[in-house]
């Protein structure tokens, strides 16, 4: 575990929140609530290194002009015990150094999972980020994540009141705020600040053009994992009747390979993409075809029907909203539903308006 020691004067009413992220989502979700959050409080970032491409990710902390993490656990890839076993132990240790007044989480990976233990065995309050969705798949290894985290939390911070209602399900109403999703704020900041021509020019070099092509991405488990759900995935793809542009996870590279499936000749697969150019490939795709949960909310945002590789999804406003179609990873249905699309005019707003962080900010203070 790596400490990154900076010198900081705090004034005694601030809190201090020790956030844990480790993968890219994540870094995103952190880069709206960080800012306001520091302008009030004392926020110690401890990155768990889950996202094993340190390129990629030292890419999404200097485009979001995140701060440098207090700590980096550098724990890398490897099965969820694993993964989970070493950042407990890193967590626990800077819980143990910092004694932050609360720890905050964001979303369902295996570093929201160890944060919320970590803080709950020493018993230090958390908050959590994208609380109360829910697929009722237990075998995604996400859903085991998300439920255990709101079970720990005192402080649950929803995206929508499907959300609050799922957790009321379960019995959880205490600490319940529809805050509205960060990932909003975060297109609102950023998806229009890039440079548009500057972005155009690298579309035309990878070969996309302006709505004439098809954008997927593919790394759930469940669908890599599995040679032949992937192989009617990249089935699927090759026979749409247009390019498609895949940015390719590094699991799924090995996927590939592992399980010797090629894809057809009109799907180009690229390196995963930073969050600037993932945004101009949405905005300009014909259509996107996913299994992410982030990207059916930003197809939605920007106007792009949505074809869901999946047989749920946390996401159920978008599906019926009519802008995101649920397949699974039948090739016949994948193809089909493409051919298919056509959302409707009306596109009602979901998960709330650019004001996600400043409301999750403001819970934290009342709640201190």
């Amino acid at each position: 575990m790596r400490r990154t020691r900076r010198c900081r004067f705090w004034k005694d009413e601030t809190l201090k929140i020790l956030t844990i992220v480790g993968a890219r989502p994540q870094f995103v979700k952190a880069a709206v609530v960080s800012r306001p959050l520091r302008e009030r409080h004392h926020e110690v970032l401890l990155h768990t290194g889950q996202h094993y491409d340190a390129a990629m990710s030292d890419r999404f902390f200097r485009e979001f002009d995140i701060p440098a993490p207090d700590y980096e656990l550098a724990v890398g890839s490897g099965s969820h015990g694993v993964q989970t076993a070493q950042m407990l132990i890193g967590i626990e240790q800077a819980i143990e150094r910092e004694r932050p007044d609360r720890v905050l989480v964001y979303g369902d990976t295996n570093s929201t999972l160890a944060g919320a233990l970590s803080a709950a065995k020493l018993h230090v309050p958390v908050a959590h980020v994208e609380a109360g969705l829910r697929s009722y798949n237990r075998l995604m290894p996400e859903e085991v994540n998300r439920v255990i985290a709101d079970q720990l939390s005192d402080l649950l911070f929803c995206p929508s009141e499907q959300a609050v209602r799922n957790l009321a399900n379960e019995g959880i109403t205490r600490g319940v705020h529809v805050a509205g999703d960060v990932m909003a704020d975060a297109l609102l900041r950023f998806g229009g600040s890039d440079d548009r021509r500057a972005q155009e020019n690298w579309l035309k070099q990878i070969g996309a053009v302006r709505g004439q092509y098809f954008l997927a991405t593919v790394h759930r488990a469940q669908n890599t994992d599995d040679a032949g759900l992937l192989a009617g995935i990249v089935r699927a793809l090759g026979a749409l009747s247009a390019p498609v542009i895949l940015p390719a996870h590094p699991r799924l590279r090995e996927a590939l390979k592992r399980h010797g499936i090629v894809a057809g000749h009109n799907v180009q697969l690229i390196d995963p993409v930073g969050y600037f150019e993932m945004i101009a490939l949405e905005r300009h795709a014909r259509a996107i075809l996913t299994d992410s949960g982030g990207v059916q909310k930003e197809a939605y945002w920007l106007a792009v029907p949505c074809v869901t590789m999946r047989d749920e999804t946390e996401w159920v406003e978008t599906v019926e909203a009519g802008w995101n179609v649920l397949t699974g990873a039948d090739e016949t249905k994948i193809v089909e539903a493409v051919r298919r699309l056509s959302p409707p005019a009306a596109r009602p707003p979901l998960y709330g308006e650019g004001g996600a962080a400043q409301a999750i900010v403001d819970h934290l203070s009342a709640a201190a």
